[in-house]
């Protein structure tokens, strides 16, 4: 299994992540759709959204395991190449290494060429916050913290799970950040309905946020940013993040580059204030997007590396 998900990791680098309308995650999402529909027609107050946001979690993370796992097993049934192929297609979809790099320098590119309006736009599509009226330094620091947090729950997360259980627990994974991503808001529609989603959420990123926290100080280290200014930050400003795991990378990221992440965002024109991540030696500049895209990069190629020679090793 190891060399199927270093396969699919080269081919992610290589071709990036496919926007079909047969993606394991856009089939994910309108699954996801149609079942808050039920819920939400069997269940209207605030217990009954709770239990059936559970059931929303257990249905369709139970199900996108299952159906991977009979789909590798068909796969294999035909033949070792078919499975092979079809295990690889499917972890290579659970990552977004080419991906997340992709957009973040598609940003750093029009804010180089003073779009400011495009850069707005193409970060509007990674960010769940307003962008409209946003300057460079917040365009900036929008998307460093949104790499810096999608390396875990994008990059690193789905990398651990394929390695403890291969395709299905991957799908599973990425099913279960799918969710939070669609639901998992502390809003008036979703409070209630989202709450096991974002609970669960965290859990499963629990493990992987610590990882990839010491995979970003080791590749900090080899591209020769401060190490020890990442370790202060993270032990001093993680735990003030909302969330468990967001303030790992986030403040990791904040300390070896010496700038400062929080602050207030938007959303749905309501303020909303984030705590500061890192000392503000100096203000945030296009040039930390393509620094934390590096820093991304290379983490996951550690992770990478890292879960290959576990598998040895055991």
């Amino acid at each position: 299994m190891d060399n199927l998900i270093f396969a699919s990791f080269v081919l992610d680098l290589i071709l990036g992540d496919p926007r079909r309308p047969t993606h394991p995650v856009v089939v994910i999402g309108k699954l996801i759709s149609f079942l808050e529909g039920l819920v939400r027609k069997f269940f209207k107050k605030s217990s009954g959204l709770k239990f059936g946001g559970a059931l929303l979690w257990l249905v369709t993370v139970g199900s996108s395991y299952f159906l991977t796992f009979f789909v590798v097993k068909w796969g294999y049934r035909i033949n070792i190449w078919m499975g092979h192929v079809i295990s690889v297609w499917l972890l290579y979809t659970a990552l977004a290494v080419r991906n997340l790099a992709d957009e973040a320098m598609g940003i750093f590119y029009e804010l180089k060429s003073d779009n400011i309006e495009n850069a707005r736009r193409r970060l509007s599509g990674i960010v769940g916050r307003d962008t409209d009226e946003l300057q460079q330094d917040e365009v900036c620091r929008a998307t460093v913290e949104t790499v810096a947090e999608n390396t875990v729950d994008g990059i690193v997360s789905p990398l651990f799970y394929a390695f403890l259980g291969g395709p299905p627990l991957a799908m599973a994974f990425k099913a279960a950040s799918t969710l939070d991503s669609m639901v998992g808001y502390k809003n008036e529609r979703y409070l209630y309905l989202g709450w096991f989603s974002a609970k669960m959420d965290d859990f499963l990123n629990y493990i992987p946020a610590r990882l990839c926290g010491a995979f970003m100080l080791m590749a900090a280290a080899i591209i020769g940013l401060d190490v020890k200014r990442g370790l202060i930050t993270v032990m001093k400003d993680s735990r003030k993040h909302e969330s468990p795991n967001g303030g790992i990378p986030e403040s990791i990221t904040a300390g070896v580059i010496g700038i400062r992440l929080g602050g207030i965002n938007y959303y749905f024109g309501e303020p909303h204030f984030r705590a500061y991540m890192g000392e503000k030696l100096r203000e945030i500049v296009p040039d930390d997007i393509k620094t934390v895209v590096v820093l991304s990069v290379l983490s996951s190629i550690i992770a990478l590396i890292a879960g290959e020679l576990l598998i040895f090793l055991l």
